[in-house]
């Protein structure tokens, strides 16, 4: 069967306007005991899920459920394994890091309303809270007209909505993991005191756009290690895209302020080349932000849940 990004979870549509990042790591006491438990909870999230959309038919509601390559491992021992996922180890320069971080299932919730995202990850933790420990949770939001925190408009490189299936989904290449795709989850903190203080001619030259048009500057008028510039990969000389949703958060009065990176993408190598070439080029990001964390996981299709839910891919 071809791709069909309507077997796909929550990975190639929009950011959404209240959002929350939940990671958690398995508590490996009891191997089997928690591979039950997995399958229940998987059995109930997609129920939660349908549930919810028919309470509030307006709230746009889309999540994304996510696990690493050590869970994949000590999950599903004896089953098939995503060809790209592999345990993210921390990358670095002379000058920079992007840490690795502990996280074995991710949840990525967004909708129109916070009450939806409550009660979603209210409920998923009714049958999580037993066998993992929380490692972190973000919430997030749609900042002024879609813009980072940073005040630029964020994600014009991502491909189209109308495109962005075939960049975030597998296909063909892998079979069993067909309409499943790699999530890759970094988050940054900002100093936004530094940010602040340079001038809007500067902050463009860094991010290689227009603040208030968000139109692209020529490529003499950007600094070579502009964001844009940096972060730019190829394959065989052909440009990559992924599908990015960066979502800012923020306890202002503590100024506690940043972004969290999510990648979604047919092919992990392609994230990872973006990543390095980040620290290879020094992107300007870096030199005022701090990065807290970093994961890979796997988003296994809707089918592909299912069969988690059954159990099949324990037998």
């Amino acid at each position: 069967m071809p791709m069909n990004p309507a077997k796909a979870q929550d990975v190639w549509k929009d950011a959404g306007e209240h959002v929350q990042f939940t990671v958690l790591e398995l508590n490996r006491q009891d191997q089997e005991k928690e591979q039950e438990a997995i399958q229940e909870f998987v059995d109930r999230y997609q129920a939660i899920i349908r549930s919810l959309r028919i309470r509030d038919n307006k709230g746009n509601l889309k999540a994304s459920l996510g696990f690493s390559s050590a869970a994949w491992d000590y999950l599903f021992p004896d089953a098939p394994k995503p060809k790209e996922l592999e345990p993210y180890e921390t990358l670095a320069s002379e000058e920079y890091s992007m840490p690795a971080t502990k996280g074995d299932i991710f949840l990525h919730i967004r909708a129109n309303d916070e009450a939806v995202v409550y009660e979603l990850i209210s409920q998923c933790m009714l049958f999580l809270r037993d066998f993992t420990t929380v490692v972190d949770e973000t919430k997030g939001f749609r900042y002024f007209e879609g813009r980072a925190i940073i005040g630029f408009i964020d994600g014009t490189e991502a491909p189209q909505v109308e495109d962005a299936a075939d960049y975030a989904i597998v296909g063909d290449e892998d079979p069993f993991f067909e309409n499943g795709s790699y999530a890759f989850a970094q988050k940054w903190r900002h100093h936004m005191d530094i940010w602040n203080k340079l001038t809007t001619e500067i902050q463009e030259k860094a991010v290689g756009r227009k603040k208030f048009s968000d139109l692209e500057l020529d490529e003499k008028e950007k600094f070579k290690n502009a964001h844009n510039v940096a972060s730019q990969a190829e394959i065989d000389g052909v440009e990559q895209k992924i599908v990015r949703m960066n979502v800012p958060y923020s306890d202002p009065a503590t100024g506690n302020t940043g972004t969290y990176f999510i990648g979604y993408s047919r092919y992990w190598k392609v994230t990872k080349l973006m990543l390095e070439n980040m620290l290879k080029n020094g992107d300007y990001l870096l030199t005022f932000s701090d990065i807290l964390s970093g994961q890979l996981f796997f988003i296994p299709s809707r089918p592909l849940l299912d069969k988690i839910a059954d159990g099949e891919l324990n037998k």
